[in-house]
């Protein structure tokens, strides 16, 4: 009888802001012979390492982290740019005969990674665009949502007019191509991944607990120096793309202008980073494939990492 060839693994340890994935990722890593390539679309980037909540040498414990300050500020990262670093960080640790475990809370960069998603070279117009937009303005999104209708009704049917960006997309795919972006979407999911992937996500089903983390995080981000290396960024004269996505960042400038008390701009601090959680845990929650391990009563990080052993076991990934 033939067997079939087993795919090599790769692990994943997702879920939001705060919940305890770089210490699990680290801990899996040290028992597993693994290696860690982070997924967060900020820690990517040089810089802002504490507003970024970028690991430090103490907590990554001698395990290689990949895709962490690999970027210079300047650079732009779609999500097939990061899947493609990630891919070839997976065939390196591959390579070396350890276990690649994907840590990160950027869940349209893992589930486009572990997903297989192609990336199909599918032309754009920005002459096609401008037009389209122009056209959005006299006559109505309405109107461009009910020509996309006639030539790409799958798409259609998942947009509203108020998401004019993407009801253009899928109009200027058309146009350019005499192909629906629906079919484009369809084939980028038509190749298998190449590995055995398990799915692990460490979380509280009390929010509120979560959110509690949170600030707890940020008063401790501050003692790190958050003010200081934000000031610093502020004042270096960079005018960094990625600065002004990073939360912890942009709610301080009101600050730095003399234009809030520092009190006021941390509690906004804390509220959006609350808010970017329940983004994270809405996404994560919704994929059925990820097994879960709820902290809400387990304040121990040891007792965290047994739960996924087990669930590991069960699971028979090794």
């Amino acid at each position: 009888m033939q067997h079939m060839t087993r795919k090599p693994p790769v692990w994943a340890v997702v879920g939001a802001t705060a919940s305890g994935k770089t210490d699990l990722g680290v801990q899996l890593a040290l028992h597993y012979n693994g290696e860690v390539v982070s997924a967060d679309s900020m820690q990517i980037y040089q810089g802002l390492d504490i507003a970024t909540a970028k690991p430090s040498a103490e907590e990554m414990q001698g395990i290689p982290h990949h895709l962490i300050g690999t970027l210079s500020p300047e650079t732009p990262c779609s999500v097939a740019d990061y899947v493609e670093y990630a891919r070839a960080a997976i065939a390196d640790i591959h390579a070396r005969g350890k276990l690649p475990i994907v840590v990160g809370g950027t869940g349209l960069y893992i589930d486009s990674l572990l997903d297989n998603i192609q990336f199909p070279d599918v032309p754009s117009s920005q002459a096609v665009r401008d037009r389209l937009a122009k056209e959005a303005e006299t006559e109505g999104a309405a109107v461009l949502l009910e020509r996309l209708k006639h030539c790409d009704p799958v798409s259609a049917a998942k947009l509203h007019e108020n998401n004019l960006r993407r009801v253009i997309r899928a109009l200027e795919v058309y146009e350019l191509t005499g192909t629906p972006l629906s079919v484009f979407a369809e084939q980028s999911r038509s190749v298998p991944s190449p590995w055995e992937i398990t799915r692990l996500g460490v979380g509280f089903q009390d929010r509120q607990k979560l959110y509690e983390r949170i600030g707890r995080r940020v008063d401790r981000m501050m003692e790190l120096g958050l003010a200081e290396e934000v000031r610093e960024e502020y004042e270096s004269g960079r005018r960094r793309a990625t600065a002004a996505a990073a939360i912890g960042y942009k709610e301080l400038l009101p600050w730095l202008k003399n234009e809030a008390p520092i009190e006021d701009c941390l509690e906004v601090l804390k509220r959006e980073t609350c808010r970017y959680a329940k983004r994270q845990c809405t996404w994560f929650r919704r994929n059925e494939q990820i097994m879960w391990v709820w902290r809400d009563d387990i304040c121990d990080n040891l007792e965290i990492f047994r739960k996924c052993q087990k669930i590991i076991a069960k699971h028979g990934e090794l």
